[in-house]
C-alpha cells in the first residue's frame, strides 16, 4: 500500500508562487507515474499536471508555463511549482499514484491518493 501526503499549500497573493510537495512511502516510487489533480468548490476534480515515471510531463492547458512538475526519486518527493497563481487556482490539490508507468489523464487511471492540500490565492 502507497501512502502519500501533500505539503505547501497556503494562502498567497495573485502574481504569487507556492511549491507543493508528495512525499510517498511503501511501494516502488519510482516506477509510478505521478498527478497533481485539483478541486475547486462546485467543481469536478480535474488533472493539473502528470510526470510519467520516465520523467515525460503533461499540463492542463489553464498551467501551462505557469506550473512545473518534478520528481525526486531519491526522496520518494513529487513536486508542484507553481507560478503567477490566479484566484481562479485557489482549490484543493492532491497528488495520486498511477502503477501504469505512462500516468492517466483520467482521475479514474490513478490507484493512490493523498488527502489534499488547500491552496487559495486572493485577488
Amino acid at each position: 500500500q502507497v501512502q502519500l501526503v501533500e505539503s505547501g499549500g497556503g494562502l498567497v497573493q495573485a502574481g504569487g508562487s507556492l511549491r507543493l510537495s508528495c512525499a510517498a512511502s511503501g511501494g516502488t516510487f519510482s516506477s509510478y507515474a505521478m498527478g497533481w489533480f485539483r478541486q475547486a468548490p462546485g467543481k469536478e476534480r480535474e488533472l493539473v499536471a502528470r510526470i510519467s515515471a520516465g520523467g515525460n510531463t503533461y499540463y492542463g492547458d489553464s498551467v501551462k508555463g505557469r506550473f512545473t512538475i518534478s520528481r525526486d526519486n531519491a526522496r520518494n518527493t513529487v513536486y508542484l511549482q507553481m507560478n503567477s497563481l490566479k484566484p481562479e487556482d485557489t482549490a484543493v490539490y492532491y497528488c495520486a499514484a498511477d502503477k501504469f508507468w505512462m500516468g492517466s489523464l483520467r482521475e479514474s487511471g490513478y490507484d493512490y491518493w493523498g488527502q489534499g492540500t488547500q491552496v487559495t490565492v486572493s485577488s
